[in-house]
């Protein structure tokens, strides 16, 4: 037990450099893909540490009040994100703070986990959200199609959820796979 501390002192820094380098790396990959610099029918293969790094990196941007410790799994065909949200700050952050009742209901920080289908071909995808958990409230099928379209839908117009969306810079399709996933641009 007396070693563990010390070999816990080393790794850190090599956890901190390798999240540093999966970032480094995955933004590079984006780079090339969104400058078209890569050939027609190119493959370019990121991998959920790369992914992670990046959520992990952006996610903070985008959201610094109420989302941390974001995360991401692949699946066949799925990805699957969880995060601890605080949905008060979120939406407070936003101008739009929420009425008495939602306040009381969404205090403090839930864990959220998002599982969605991916699917995707001829320069277009489509998301379909499968599953979404609220601190161990499961919400699935016709209840979640009802919040899709009566709260994310007016609160995210730009949210495309259940319809196509083009792809682009010139990408034809992705391939989620458990171990990475593929960006194919067309031939």
């Amino acid at each position: 037990m007396k070693y563990v501390w010390p070999l816990a002192l080393v790794a850190l820094p090599l956890l901190v450099y390798s999240s540093r380098s999966d970032y480094a790396s995955v933004q590079h990959k984006f780079e090339l893909i969104e400058k078209d610099q890569l050939r027609p029918g190119s493959r370019v293969t990121l991998s959920p540490r790369e992914l992670n790094a990046y959520a992990q990196e952006e996610v903070p941007k985008i959201a610094p009040d109420g989302v941390r410790e974001p995360r991401l799994e692949l699946g066949a065909g799925t990805a699957t994100g969880s995060a601890i949200v605080d949905f008060l700050k979120l939406r407070s952050a936003q101008g739009k703070p929420p009425g008495w009742i939602m306040r009381q209901l969404l205090q403090g920080e839930h864990p959220v986990t998002v599982t969605a289908h991916i699917d995707s071909g001829g320069g277009r995808a489509t998301v379909d959200v499968q599953r979404v958990e609220v601190s161990g409230v499961v919400i699935e099928g016709r209840m979640l199609d009802y919040l899709i379209q009566n709260y994310l839908i007016p609160y995210y117009p730009e949210a495309k959820v259940g319809q196509p969306f083009d792809l682009s810079h010139r990408i034809d399709r992705l391939d989620v796979q458990p171990t990475h996933v593929d960006v194919i641009l067309k031939k």
